[in-house]
């Protein structure tokens, strides 16, 4: 029992870092566009502010572990690899609070 709740929780943390990893890379996006030009300022205001109502709305529902595993799949290498990392990052936060 105790292997699948950490399973578990891993999963669940996957998927938290994948809401993560894809609410930095829209709002890379949003400021490239910015930059470049193809937006206003205030368009890339409005574009962060929405971008943060949708990362909150999807915290609110419930994972479960074939949305994780369909986000998972549908990631490319380089997401994968940056949410493998922030995985291990919060993993030895937690360890560090545990002794």
């Amino acid at each position: 029992m105790n292997n699948f709740s950490e399973d578990l929780k891993k999963v669940l943390l996957a998927g938290i870092g994948a809401v993560a990893v894809t609410a930095e890379k829209s709002k890379e996006v949003v400021e490239d566009l910015v930059k470049k030009g193809e937006i206003t300022v205030e368009q890339g205001k409005v574009l962060n502010e929405e971008l943060k109502h949708s990362v909150a709305e999807k915290l609110r529902k419930p994972v479960s572990v074939e949305t994780v595993e369909k986000d998972l799949q549908n990631m490319d290498v380089e997401d994968l690899e940056a949410l493998k990392a922030k995985i291990e990052e919060l993993q030895k936060a937690k360890n560090e609070t545990k002794e």
